[in-house]
């Protein structure tokens, strides 16, 4: 047996049936030889050894049968465990595989509390169907029902601590772990699940450790640890052993280092003269403690002497009070770890070596388990049947149920696992022999749902005096996303800003959302805020203001102008002018300047159907007004020549009915388009970033630029026969200033073209307004300025002698 190694145990529960004494079978120890004590595992033993005497003197319980047990120290050898299960079963005498029935029936077992030698043990037991109670060992890969169909563990699997563990990691925004196991081994596959669940929730490893005595091995874990930027490690498996290997001498890199503890940890005795400066300020997972059985009979008023006849108890006086041995080969061996032996002969109080919190009280609830599952088989046994009962005791202990008054409810889920609450706790070291526990969550059976973590916001939860950072990269703030590069980590990555039109509000988001087409990033891009709208507004817009002053003013000189004509209808240069198409015209060109306010403002579909249709149709009359004139002037020279058939269009009809005819064609092309696809307001959320353009859409393209093309072709026309006349013999000859007109209408509406197709938004539609009030005014000055200037100011031109 490895002197070096703490004392581990397999407990074995057998029954012997009515008239057969209780026979106990002690501890097996390795002849002259000592250990380093584990007290925790001994408390174990002293607990199965209470309990099992207890139930014996129970009279409702397990009537006329006799519990009785046997002890083996296994060493944490599965080799040891098999051997000595043969041993239990077989006898010490008889030849493997050979059961003489002359003593007690072997009913199960209990233990042991590593992995390895349990995991050997499950695969034997499965074979022979004898149950198996675990009392310790958490390992998730035991929970396999096919491959250990007789095996029942009385605390939940490892998976019930690591979803808690995640919440906890997930709560502090840890997310790049460092994992240790121990030297046994039974952490190693604990710790591969764990790294699987936490990289399924976003959590990295960033190493897995095995804890080792090898000295260049412990010198390249501190070196790994130092290096690291991980400042949390999660420890796995069941030994303690070598921890103190790795915790001094205590390297200055990792002093910040935060540690969280399995339940199996707690045993916090043979290594606590390192825990004040290395696992201070650390976390550790604890099943409730319950069900302490009373030890006094173990610890109160005891004496060395007395424990002479146990080499376990002798070991623990030796090394806790330095008692010196009988035995001059175990005082030696003491001697090398430099403790000073001396006689012991007071009576000591042992109380104080187990108040730590241990897994003692859950052999309480294995031996529990166990009995009552023989009660319930036993109450149903057929008569006729004498032996073979331990090969359906798993199925009694499968669908077991009843409530202990100390420790509630027992019964096995569909893992074969007794529910159990699990508790967080943080580990505080005053000194080297003195720690306190705060609870930090409850995690209740069985659901197994942490309670809310406590504030943890206090100085002395952290080793600094504040909340480590553990992360792989900083994480990314709102407004940016990660980007992930040639890490095999996802937890490392770059911070980039989101896209345009693109969120985030939650820290360390994987990807950027999309802003809502009527909102848009704020700046710090962590939400979207409503897009800011565009529309020529009389309110904010000071351009409005200017045209619709201009706009006014030109209707109302436009106005003064016709009444001039009215005024002055009579005069020579109105008649000569043909004084209706003047009205017409000015009428039309007042019109125009008014259908501007339909531009301006807050579109909406009444506003957007009438504003090009009406501007259309109103320009279409006045540039028809143009034409009818240009027309007239052309048969009024030629039917001046004596008999010219000229004469026969003279009058009022021909003017009319151009007008007539060619406005109509507009207006069937604005019903037309009316009625196919008519302009409708529009919402633009793409054309600019972060506004809303509200806007006319023309519905039917077609039909915009039909009503557009009209008119040029109208205007064209006019130009061409006004241009013609213009040489015409007269005194007052209107061709020229119509030709004028339509040169300024032309050049502005060819200007407008590529400006209009340049722009959006109100800026697009300003365009048009200023066309409309250019082209105009063209109209207005060009026809009707001179005219007025000779009314006004050359009275002497306006008579029929100056006419001619």
């Amino acid at each position: 047996m490895d002197s070096t190694r703490p004392l581990e145990v397999l407990l074995a529960v057998d029954t012997v049936r009515p008239g057969h004494p209780n026979r106990s079978v002690a501890m097996q120890p390795h002849k002259q030889q000592s250990v380093i004590l584990d007290l925790e595992e001994y408390k174990s033993i002293l607990v199965m050894i209470l309990v099992v005497n207890k139930i014996n003197k129970e009279p409702n319980l397990l009537p006329n049968i006799t519990l009785g047990y046997h002890i083996f120290d296994t060493c944490s050898d599965p080799k040891n465990t098999l051997g000595y299960v043969i041993k239990i079963l077989s006898g010490e005498k008889e030849a493997p595989n050979y059961y003489c029935k002359g003593h007690g029936e072997v009913a199960g077992f209990i233990g042991e509390s590593s992995y390895n030698s349990n995991h050997a043990l499950a695969q034997l037991l499965s074979l022979y169907r004898y149950t198996q109670i675990s009392y310790q060992v958490t390992n998730p890969h035991l929970s396999d029902g096919k491959a250990y169909p007789t095996l029942f563990r009385v605390t939940p699997a490892d998976r019930v601590r690591f979803a808690a563990l995640i919440k906890f990691l997930q709560h502090f925004g840890w997310n790049w772990i460092g994992i240790i196991t121990s030297w046994d081994g039974s952490g190693d596959e604990e710790a591969q699940e764990l790294s699987n669940m936490m990289s399924q929730h976003g959590i990295c490893t960033e190493y897995i450790i095995q804890l080792s005595s090898d000295i260049l091995s412990d010198a390249q874990t501190l070196r790994i640890i130092s290096k690291s930027t991980s400042k949390v490690i999660v420890v796995c498996g069941n030994s303690m052993m070598y921890f103190h290997f790795l915790a001094y001498p205590l390297p200055p890199g990792i002093k910040d280092i935060t540690f969280i503890f399995p339940p199996s940890w707690i045993r916090t005795n043979n290594v606590n003269y390192v825990y004040e400066n290395f696992v201070n300020c650390s976390f550790i997972f604890l099943w409730p403690r319950e069900n302490n059985p009373n030890m006094d009979v173990y610890t109160k008023a005891i004496n060395f002497s007395s424990c002479l006849n146990d080499p376990i108890m002798e070991d623990l006086w030796i090394f806790t009070f330095n008692c010196l041995s009988p035995n001059p080969e175990k005082n030696i061996y003491f001697k090398l770890f430099d403790i000073t032996l001396n006689p012991c002969t007071v009576t000591k109080d042992l109380s104080s070596l187990y108040t730590y919190i241990t897994p003692a009280s859950y052999v309480y609830r294995a031996v529990y388990v166990l009995a009552h599952a023989l009660h319930e088989m036993y109450m149903k046994k057929n008569k006729s049947e004498q032996h073979g009962f331990q090969h359906r005791l798993s199925k009694y202990v499968r669908n077991l149920y009843y409530t202990d008054p100390d420790d509630g409810e027992i019964y096995f889920n569909e893992r074969k696992e007794v529910p159990t609450d699990l508790i967080l706790k943080s580990c505080s070291f005053i000194n080297s022999t003195h720690s306190s526990y705060r609870t930090i969550s409850t995690i209740q059976s069985p659901d197994y749902v942490p309670e809310p973590f406590i504030d943890m916001s206090d100085p002395s939860f952290w080793k600094t005096g504040k909340i480590p950072i553990s992360r792989c990269s900083d994480p990314c703030l709102p407004g940016s996303r990660k980007k992930f590069g040639s890490s095999r980590h996802k937890c490392c990555y770059e911070c980039v800003p989101c896209s345009e039109g693109e969120i985030s509000n939650i820290s360390d988001s994987e990807n950027c959302m999309k802003c809502p087409d009527d909102e848009w990033p704020n700046q710090k891009k962590d939400r979207c805020v409503p897009k800011v709208v565009e529309f020529l507004s009389y309110t904010d817009d000071p351009i409005v203001t200017v045209i619709s002053t201009v706009s006014i003013l030109c209707c109302l000189l436009t106005g003064l102008i016709l009444g001039i004509f009215i005024l002055h209808q009579d005069t020579p240069i109105v008649k000569a002018n043909n004084r209706n198409l003047s009205y017409l015209l000015l009428v039309s060109i007042m019109l125009s300047f008014l259908c501007v306010f339909l531009f301006l403002g807050h579109p909406v579909d009444v506003t957007c159907m009438l504003r090009e249709t009406s501007f259309g149709v109103i320009f279409s009359v006045a540039v028809s007004s143009l034409l009818a004139k240009s027309i007239m002037v052309c048969i009024a020279f030629k039917a001046t020549r004596p008999g010219s058939p000229w004469r026969k269009w003279m009058g009022a009809k021909l003017p009319n009915s151009i007008i007539c005819v060619f406005s109509l064609v507009q207006v069937i092309i604005c019903v037309t388009w009316l009625s196919i696809s008519p302009p409708f307001q529009d919402l633009d959320t793409h054309s600019y970033q972060g506004k809303i353009i509200i806007q006319c859409n023309e519905g039917s393209v077609i039909g915009f630029y039909s009503v557009l093309g009209y008119m040029g072709l109208l205007a064209t026309v006019s130009f061409i026969i006004a241009f013609l006349a213009r040489t015409l013999p007269d005194s007052f000859n209107e061709a020229k200033y119509i030709t004028f007109s339509m040169l300024v209408f032309c050049s502005v509406w060819i200007a407008m073209i590529p400006a209009y197709l340049s722009n959006r938004g109100k800026y697009m539609v300003a365009v048009e307004v200023f066309a409309i009030i250019a082209s105009s005014s063209g109209l207005l000055g060009c026809i009707f300025f001179p005219k007025c200037y000779r009314i006004l100011f050359r009275l002497d031109l306006n008579t029929k002698v100056a006419f001619h």
